[in-house]
């Protein structure tokens, strides 16, 4: 039943995207996020739906779409640059065969953040991805967000709808992305024209947030607190009354403790006490072995180096008895393990220039959104105001992820491309209106001056 639900959907955006070639992109976000070929038994496994997808959207641009609007913004190039040097270092990489297996899908990822901005050229299209973005995503975060409600959830435990720990899948991704989407989700509540604001959406929207801030308990992913701790204090920006706020989010925080789960309670102590938690040490030195790698390997060794780590690990575990302390001291051996963290994961992968290059991705986005935000925030209503509260939203978004980044590997996370390809396209769509009004009045003036001129010249 499950197969023929999936089946049934999917067919029927292909079928109205041969009216709406602009479906087919939001078909392909879908697909991307959601993963529906992995959630089926049968029949869904055996047919290229993601290729699917992909080709028609851009045959569909290619054919059908208005291309007078398109512009190709410098971003863009920068995600050419970098797709073009991971795909040198997957030829000269360290594991060629793994390297080869991540490439197979960080192409398609960089490849439809260049090509995405190109189709999102009025406000409904911009809209439509963000909402089919966290709808996507929300499919997860609901049943995350129930079984966390129904039996508290676990490290390693909370079943997500696949065995497959991968994509949005895993525990610390699943948790960085829910934070991540809150501030559009607000977006969309207050200023959204597909589902006009009313009792229902309001209803809809605090509910997702609120399974959205049970992801991070859920999965027990240490990550997912932080990234709570940044969106807090990002919301202080908009914050009418910003003392009682920080009231408000102290008191929120401390009726909430007793309600946690204990096994969550003890997780989160890790994070003042790493030296006592084999994860958190494990990662420590994955880091210091990255740095030292890439001194000796300042281009990368592309993907997947980290597998020829070897680390020594030293653990050190405090008990209190009795009123006195004894410190036990272990040493553990382990080698391949993951960087656990998207700053050394490009260190290690990319070498100093492919770090570079993302950091200008990244970080060239949020300063950009900045300028939009500020540009439009003031506006009316009906002035593009929308446009200034999605560039803050956008923003906010971002910044939660780079610090999510930290402490897990997505430096070429789908979902996160979308979100920069969504960047660029209200980017570009913010200097076209801007560039419009500023015109408008000039031509009135030449179409003025026409008339009034008098008959004898």
């Amino acid at each position: 039943m499950r197969d023929l639900a999936f089946v049934g959907f999917l067919g029927l955006l292909f079928l109205f995207g041969f009216k709406r070639p602009f479906l087919f992109v939001l078909t392909y976000a879908y697909i991307d996020i959601v993963a529906p070929q992995r959630l089926t038994y049968l029949l869904l496994n055996s047919v290229p739906i993601s290729l699917m997808a992909v080709a028609l959207a851009v045959l569909g641009w290619l054919i059908a779409d208005d291309k007078g609007d398109s512009r190709f913004a410098p971003r863009q190039g920068l995600i050419f640059l970098l797709l073009l040097y991971c795909g040198i270092t997957t030829t000269t990489a360290d594991f060629p065969i793994n390297a080869a297996e991540k490439w197979s899908w960080v192409w398609k990822s960089l490849a439809f953040a260049i090509f995405l901005p190109l189709t999102l050229r009025t406000r409904l299209r911009i809209e439509a991805l963000a909402l089919f973005m966290v709808l996507s995503a929300a499919t997860i975060i609901i049943v995350g967000g129930i079984k966390t409600l129904a039996s508290g959830g676990g490290y390693g435990v909370l079943n997500l709808m696949v065995t497959n720990n991968t994509g949005l899948y895993e525990s610390s991704i699943i948790s960085t992305v829910a934070i991540a989407i809150i501030p559009l989700i607000l977006f969309l509540r207050k200023y959204g024209t597909i589902f006009p604001t009313d009792w229902r959406v309001s209803l809809f929207s605090y509910a997702l947030i609120f399974a959205s801030l049970l992801m991070p308990i859920g999965t027990e992913a240490r990550t997912g607190l932080v990234c709570i701790g940044v969106l807090a204090i990002l919301a202080l920006r908009s914050a009418k009354r910003r003392f009682t706020y920080i009231f408000l989010a102290l008191a929120l925080g401390a009726i909430a403790i007793p309600f946690l789960p204990q096994s969550f309670t003890a997780r989160m102590d890790t994070i003042k006490n790493h030296k006592a938690d084999q994860s958190a040490g494990t990662r420590l030195a994955v880091w210091a072995w990255t740095w030292d790698y890439a001194k000796d390997h300042p281009f990368g060794g592309g993907f997947d180096a980290y597998r020829g780590n070897k680390l020594r690990i030293e653990k050190t575990q405090v008990e209190e008895a009795g009123g006195s302390e004894t410190i036990e001291k272990q040493v553990v051996e382990d080698q391949s393990r993951a960087y656990h963290s998207s700053y050394f994961e490009m260190l290690g992968e990319q070498g100093y220039p492919g770090l570079v290059l993302w950091l200008l991705i990244h970080g060239i986005g949020i300063v950009r959104m900045e300028f939009v935000r500020r540009a439009w925030r003031k506006r009316d209503l009906d002035d593009g105001q929308w446009i200034g509260a999605l560039a803050e939203a956008l923003q906010h978004g971002h910044i939660i992820y780079m610090v999510g980044a930290a402490f897990v590997g997505i430096a070429f996370q789908p979902f996160v491309y979308m979100l920069v390809g969504l960047q660029i396209g209200l980017d570009t769509y913010a200097r076209r209106r801007d560039a419009e009004a500023h015109w408008s009045p000039l031509v009135q003036k030449q179409q003025e001056a026409i008339v009034n001129r008098p008959a004898w010249t």
